[in-house]
């Protein structure tokens, strides 16, 4: 194959339930592949297996490629000359296929029952054996075949693979790669259902919709050998193969939806950027050629180059993610930043004091979903203990001070952030209090938390009135428990 020739890619999820980070993270090699020989890149839905199918998970991927902002050139609603590209639409291309290989002696009906092939598995268990199909029903005669065709026995077509012998291939990411035949099982290209399996449609539908390039990853390596053979079998010419390590958990796992978050809408759900997302699971398995951890999506696919993809399975870093999403929010434009945190906003946020507000917060937001957490205390009624408030010191002195600090605030007339500063480190540094003591509680007193934005920042934009109100509230909880 001519490398110097329009690359064609494709991804091709099954429509089984979320809309998977990897089919995004695989996805922006394919584009890449593409874009960067003038070719193109496309989705094709594998709803082959009707048992897993989930209705509206289709609808559900091509609303995640929307909002990471990937784009394809074929595939939904973007009707290329060699669609469809739906496999439930192209199974009379299938059973096409499927004859042609029967008919040349590359495949053979299987008429084992579920039973028959359960007790097998056992018998070859027991024995310490690879577990395989026996072929049972290879060596049938054609007239047994034609006889239990007629009588309707359910039946499945499988291939038929060489006794001996070794396969191999070039891999764009492994080097050499090859299997002894002897270990590849008689694997089912169509089941009883009428339905072609994956090893079957996606030779099919690669070959037909001219793709140059498969992208996958490194659990398809097994099935590789079968999928040469039937291109071998139809004389097709083999794409180049290229198989990308599997994302992994913290603990080395799979990454899966039973360890892991994996669903791509659920982090938008959660306020996340999708040029964060994009630039956080392009660096799984690749390495940027300058070592720079921030990039844009644009860049990425102009400078991908598959020799930079290791071999070893990435770790799924959620504490890196948080740091890049995070830092993706504050190199926003403050009014780009307050429209993508509309969604996000309660109902009884205080929209006229965003701008006010939006500042003290912004390098504690990981999420756009943080923005409730982090500004609640400012526009809704706050809970004091007397835990907190008492942290390092007793309740006489607590309200000594607490009186104290009331009378130096109600004197202050320009109520800003420097001269509330200036007069209150007066008043800790006149009674010597202690300075963490007295700082924490008085942050506690304003907000009722222990962590928020700078102090004299927050009792500016809380006001004088709500302050001081605060203020009383906590001496009066003193007051109130009689605590000595």
């Amino acid at each position: 194959m001519t490398e110097s020739l329009p690359i064609r890619t494709r991804i091709a999820p099954s429509p089984t339930g979320i809309a998977h980070v990897g089919t995004a993270w695989m996805s922006m090699f394919d584009l890449a592949l593409a874009r960067q020989s003038g070719g193109q890149f496309l989705i094709r839905i594998e709803d082959t297996d009707r048992t897993r199918f989930v209705e509206g998970a289709e609808e559900k991927i091509y609303e995640a490629f929307k909002w990471l902002g990937l784009s394809y050139d074929e595939g939904g609603e973007k009707r290329g000359a060699l669609g469809p590209y739906k496999q439930s639409e192209r199974l009379n291309i299938y059973a096409e296929y499927i004859d042609q290989l029967v008919t040349t002696g590359h495949a053979y009906h299987c008429f084992c029952t579920q039973e028959r092939l359960t007790q097998m598995r056992e018998d070859q268990k027991t024995s310490g054996q690879l577990p395989k199909y026996d072929r049972h029903c290879r060596n049938l005669s054609a007239a047994e075949v034609n006889e239990k065709l007629n009588a309707g026995v359910p039946h499945v077509v499988r291939i038929k693979m060489p006794d001996e012998g070794v396969i191999g291939w070039e891999d764009a990411i492994r080097g050499h790669v090859e299997f002894d035949v002897k270990n590849v099982d008689d694997g089912v290209l169509l089941k009883s259902d009428g339905f072609p399996t994956y090893h079957f449609a996606v030779v099919v539908d690669d070959h037909l919709m001219k793709i140059t390039h498969v992208l996958r990853g490194e659990e398809w390596i097994s099935s590789t050998p079968k999928h040469l053979l039937l291109y071998t079998a139809f004389g097709w010419e083999a794409p180049i193969f290229a198989h990308m390590p599997l994302i992994r958990n913290a603990d080395k796992s799979k990454l899966s939806k039973r360890k892991n978050d994996v669903s791509i809408l659920s982090y938008r759900d959660k306020g996340y950027l999708p040029e964060a997302l994009l630039n956080f699971i392009a660096l799984l398995g690749w390495s940027h050629p300058n070592k720079e951890e921030i990039f844009s999506l644009e860049e990425f696919l102009n400078i991908m180059s598959l020799d930079r993809i290791q071999k070893t399975g990435p770790v799924f870093d959620s504490k890196k993610l948080d740091w890049m999403n995070g830092v993706y929010i504050r190199n926003l434009p403050m009014d780009e930043l307050i429209t993508r945190l509309q969604p996000f906003l309660p109902d009884d946020f205080p929209h006229d004091r965003m701008k006010q507000l939006l500042p003290l917060v912004l390098e504690r937001l990981v999420t756009l979903n943080d923005i409730e957490e982090l500004t609640s205390f400012f526009y809704r009624p706050i809970q004091v203990e007397l835990q907190p408030l008492l942290k390092k010191s007793h309740a006489g002195e607590v309200q000594t001070q607490l009186i104290e600090t009331l009378g130096a605030m109600s004197e202050l007339v320009d109520w800003t952030s420097e001269n509330l500063e200036q007069a209150l480190r007066q008043l800790q540094e006149k009674h010597e209090y202690k300075k963490s003591q007295y700082f924490m509680m008085l942050r506690h007193a304003v907000t009722g938390r222990e962590f928020t934005p700078p102090l004299f920042e927050t009792m500016a934009a809380l006001g004088k009135e709500v302050t001081l109100e605060r203020l009383a509230h906590a001496q009066d909880l003193l007051t109130d428990t009689k605590t000595v």
